[in-house]
């Protein structure tokens, strides 16, 4: 998974995942301010991926055009209300609302413009119908740019409100809503999203970014921002965040900091079942 890039995306990323080959690549959204050549990128990888858009991926438009175009060349591979299947990897990914910017429920101008004026049941509606479409046999990822509300409302929760006092949950609640819908006929295995960057404002620490609820759904934050750095040698190293899938089973998270030939130099790991 990428967390929200915000325009930090090049060559060196691309030359990361040739050399990890991943089975399944995952945007959060927020790629950019409305950069069109971002999107593009993400298009030509050749690996089989899926994107939902942020709140600042519609480039500061209230028109909706940035947003449309965005959406037009991405076509198939944005799944925001939607669902994505890959016969050979056997799992399936539902997207959330797009756009969208936390704090329970709100359209920007851009958003109605270019999907009409949703109200939170028909947001709600859309992720189940989507969700009943997948195969039930084989793990379901929903992949979202905010996560859902109920995670926490400290600064440093996974959906915290950290940047105005006090802190609030700053989680979506349509998306908290569809998934106990979902829960009626199936448990979602895991939840990605970003929107919440993991250092928290002024200096306030880091976000917890992972989380396990009582019914066994995983939620992961992939929101590192910045995502590039450099180590001591002047190397560069983005960040990403993996998760391994077993038999439908999480078994693995972690947030890995990789050079351009796919050396993992550091890794934050979150979950590690693995056997051997």
């Amino acid at each position: 998974m990428a967390g929200d890039l915000h325009g930090v995306w090049g060559e060196e990323d691309q030359l990361v995942l040739s050399a990890l080959h991943p089975d399944l690549v995952l945007f959060v959204g927020d790629l950019s301010d409305g950069d069109i050549r971002i999107a593009k990128s993400i298009t030509q990888l050749p690996f089989p991926k899926a994107v939902i858009l942020g709140n600042h991926d519609r480039g500061g438009d209230p028109s909706g055009n940035v947003l449309q175009s965005q959406l037009r060349l991405l076509a198939g591979l944005h799944c925001g209300w939607k669902h994505l299947y890959w016969e050979e990897l056997g799992v399936s990914v539902v997207g959330a609302r797009p756009c969208s910017g936390g704090g329970g429920f709100h359209l920007s101008e851009a958003v109605k413009n270019v999907f009409g004026p949703i109200t939170i049941e028909e947001s709600v509606d859309r992720i189940v119908s989507a969700t009943k479409r997948a195969q039930e046999d084989i793990p379901l990822i929903i992949l979202a740019h905010s996560g859902p509300t109920g995670l926490g409302s400290d600064s440093n929760s996974i959906c915290g409100r950290d940047w105005k006092k006090p802190a609030i949950d700053w989680g979506d609640k349509d998306l908290a809503l569809a998934i106990d819908k979902i829960r009626e006929f199936r448990n979602p295995e895991l939840v990605v999203f970003g929107h919440m960057h993991h250092q928290l404002y002024r200096g306030g620490g880091i976000r917890k970014t992972f989380y396990k609820d009582q019914f066994g759904t995983f939620y992961l934050n992939t929101a590192c921002v910045p995502r590039r750095v450099k180590d001591r040698d002047g190397n560069i190293l983005s960040c990403f965040s993996q998760v391994d899938i077993l038999e439908g089973k999480v078994i693995f998270a972690a947030h890995l900091w990789i050079a351009s030939n796919g050396r993992i130099v550091y890794q934050e790991t979150l979950l590690d079942k693995k056997i051997g």
